[in-house]
């Protein structure tokens, strides 16, 4: 199941309108240019133009499939975490503390501090309440972290 928040819902909503409209258009202009160009088995803009295409078209029908079966979350309303939770932890080792949205795939961006559920810290959070002592299994060993809160 993918999840994802009403921003983002609305940002794909914008980039299949211009994908649909603006870049299949470029596309095709590029696609004619090629084509005048002559003999279509040596021509290297012809091949580049429809690898573009290809990419287009499976963006095309990624953001449709999103759009068509995800989850949209909103406001965080339980007392454990789930998607959409922000999430403040502190690492045991150091108590070093972190604040995470717990977002789904097509929104993760750990510079801007959204984890998927889906990674090794997002699965370890998910159920657990504020308080609870969790462990990630990371590369060099297992790391312990203490929900601080949730929000």
């Amino acid at each position: 199941m993918e999840y994802i928040t009403k921003e983002k819902q609305k940002e794909l909503e914008v980039e299949l309108v211009d994908l649909k409209t603006n870049k299949r258009k470029e596309i095709a202009d590029a696609l004619e240019f090629a084509k005048s160009l002559g003999d279509l088995s040596e021509n290297a803009e012809y091949s580049q133009a429809r690898e573009a295409q290809g990419h287009l078209e499976d963006r095309i029908a990624r953001i449709e499939y999103i759009l068509r079966n995800a989850k949209i979350v909103g406001v965080h309303h339980s007392n454990s975490v789930e998607v959409g939770s922000v999430v403040t932890i502190t690492r045991a080792s150091d108590k070093k503390e972190f604040t995470f949205t717990v977002v789904g795939a097509e929104e993760a961006d750990v510079k801007e501090n959204k984890i998927s559920f889906h990674s090794p810290l997002g699965k370890a959070l998910l159920g657990h309440s504020a308080g609870d002592s969790i462990t990630v299994d990371a590369p060099k060993g297992p790391i312990g972290y203490t929900i601080k809160n949730i929000a």
